[in-house]
């Protein structure tokens, strides 16, 4: 086998062990991710497309190449050539051998290429969608806590505010009932201040009969003392 070849041969190793390596399935995304944003890459990514399309054309014409070689001995009259002469026969096989295994070493080689671009792309793809969907699964988890956190509240606002009507309700029976005594106890007073106004009306009326009737006493008095005094000077 020819250095192209052998070239090709190693390449294809190489994809087949790469493309092998990233379909592991207990590798996530997210890890290829991490492994894919290197400096390493970052260096690389400015001559990525061009040593992409560059290993496409070199596929395509080996491809081609390959293919001619296979057409080439393929074909009627290398085949009756070789019938003459055993030894050109098996040369012809050979060559055609090496055709074939040159033509599909290069179109797998060109196909795994290519899927592998593609794997890449993927991989970057859902490790992006992963990390989007960890993100609205972060940002859904805050809404949900947050919409609990205000449904407490709100219940513990509806608990409270029950609470105060109930206390309000307390507070308001109570001062009912304080107000009903202290209508009562106004009343009771206001029959006090009647009956003592009636008593001390009467005590007056008393008080006014009694100066009235202290002051006829005194009159009288006073006519006993003039009559005494009168018979005094007669028996004089």
């Amino acid at each position: 086998m020819t250095l192209q070849w052998t070239a090709v041969a190693l390449f294809l190793y190489g994809e087949i062990a790469v493309n092998l390596l990233l379909c592991i399935p207990f590798i996530s995304a997210r890890r290829w991710r991490l492994v894919f944003s290197w400096r390493i890459w970052n260096w690389l990514s400015p001559y990525w497309n061009r040593c992409f399309f560059t290993m496409i054309m070199v596929l395509i014409v080996l491809f081609i190449d390959a293919f001619r070689e296979v057409r080439k001995y393929s074909g009627p009259e290398p085949i009756q050539d070789a019938s003459v002469n055993p030894n050109l026969h098996d040369h012809v096989l050979m060559k055609l051998f090496r055709g074939q295994r040159n033509l599909y070493m290069s179109g797998f080689s060109l196909f795994l290429w290519l899927i592998l671009r593609r794997v890449v792309t993927l991989l970057n793809q859902a490790a992006v969608t992963v990390e989007s969907s960890a993100g609205l699964q972060a940002q859904m988890d805050n809404a949900v806590k947050a919409a609990k956190q205000h449904q407490d509240d709100n219940l513990m606002l509806k608990q409270a505010l029950l609470d105060e009507e109930n206390s309000m309700s307390s507070k308001n029976q109570q001062l009912r009932l304080e107000v009903e005594e202290l209508a009562g106890q106004l009343k009771a007073a206001e029959e006090a201040v009647h009956k003592s106004d009636a008593e001390v009306e009467a005590m007056k009326r008393q008080a006014k009969g009694l100066a009235q009737e202290y002051d006829r006493l005194l009159r009288e008095h006073h006519q006993l003392q003039n009559l005494q005094s009168a018979e005094d000077k007669k028996d004089q």
